[in-house]
């Protein structure tokens, strides 16, 4: 039997803290949403690995590190209004729901959405709204933003989500441009212009949805 909770304090201690994750409220938000949950049932036992789990369909819950350093950049206030585009079953969005006001979670793939709207109901994220719809259009009826996490790696970060960001927002998700390692990045708006700032290399799967087009030049 798994001592899942053993697990969860080994992450935060020896994934985390070691990897410049900080944060007082991430670090309890880590502590308390149980990871093995949103993780399809034959691999729980490797929920609190440092890998990417694969849900299917090209999708995955990312590393715990990539997450956790993501989330600290983008610095979450208590009162403020979230986008997370890349719901999948909704871990991050868990995390997301102890951390802001609100959280607008998109996801396009009926499958993964049912699992988080099940998860997510289980641990009571009453200030959760969970969006069936494309990820590359985010959810403009809710915005603007303070912060808009991409849960993934993406080639660009479209204009449509940029513009979803309130004015001085924070934008944070992995930049792969190329067949290399990709780049964590804290994306801040200043006068309707997205300033990037990589911070950290992370081997985070691209998402399905955010792929670079054939013949697509950097």
């Amino acid at each position: 039997m798994i001592d899942y909770q053993a697990a969860r304090l080994a992450m935060v201690e020896s994934q985390l803290r070691t990897n410049k994750v900080a944060d007082d409220a991430l670090l309890a938000a880590f502590l308390a949403v149980p990871r093995e949950r949103f993780v399809p049932e034959h691999l729980r036992g490797i929920a609190y690995v440092d890998e990417n789990i694969p849900l299917g369909g090209g999708r995955y819950l990312i590393e715990p590190m990539v997450l956790g350093r993501l989330l600290q950049l983008a610095a979450i206030a208590p009162g403020e209004r979230v986008l997370e585009i890349g719901a999948a079953t909704g871990y991050a969005t868990a995390l997301l729901a102890r951390l802001a006001a609100s959280v607008v979670a998109v996801e396009a793939d009926e499958r993964l959405l049912a699992a988080a709207r099940a998860r997510l109901g289980e641990l009571k994220c009453a200030n959760v709204t969970l969006v069936q719809g494309p990820l590359a259009s985010g959810h403009p009826a809710g915005a603007p933003y303070a912060v808009i996490l991409i849960n993934g790696a993406v080639a660009a970060v479209p204009d449509a989500i940029a513009r979803q960001l309130a004015p001085g927002g924070r934008l944070v998700t992995v930049l792969k441009r190329g067949a290399g390692v990709g780049q964590g990045v804290l994306a801040t708006e200043v006068g309707g212009i997205l300033s990037y700032r990589p911070i950290f290399d992370a081997g985070t799967p691209m998402l399905p949805a955010f792929q670079a087009e054939p013949g697509f030049v950097f």
